[in-house]
């Protein structure tokens, strides 16, 4: 788990690329809030996931909120969820 997805935060999804180097993961926080975060796997990294933004901090009343908003802000993100859906 990345650094910038605080402890106290339950990831209810996580989404990948059909590449498996690009990762979209969904969570709520203790106060009642949503949110999301991109990342990127890369070899340079050792293949950690790492944050290519700062969307973590940014709060969402819902999960549905928090997935619309990782939908218009990640470009990949909704072809990878219909591909998901499909399966």
């Amino acid at each position: 788990m990345s650094a910038r997805i605080d402890r106290s935060w339950t990831v209810f999804d996580s989404v990948e690329n059909d590449e498996h180097d690009r990762c979209v993961d969904l969570f709520s926080r203790p106060d009642g809030s949503f949110g999301f975060e991109a990342f990127r796997r890369d070899v340079e990294d050792a293949g950690r996931w790492t944050p290519v933004a700062y969307h973590s901090g940014v709060s969402y009343a819902s999960a549905e909120a928090a997935l619309a908003a990782a939908t218009a802000a990640v470009t990949w993100l909704e072809p990878a969820l219909r591909a998901r859906s499909s399966k």
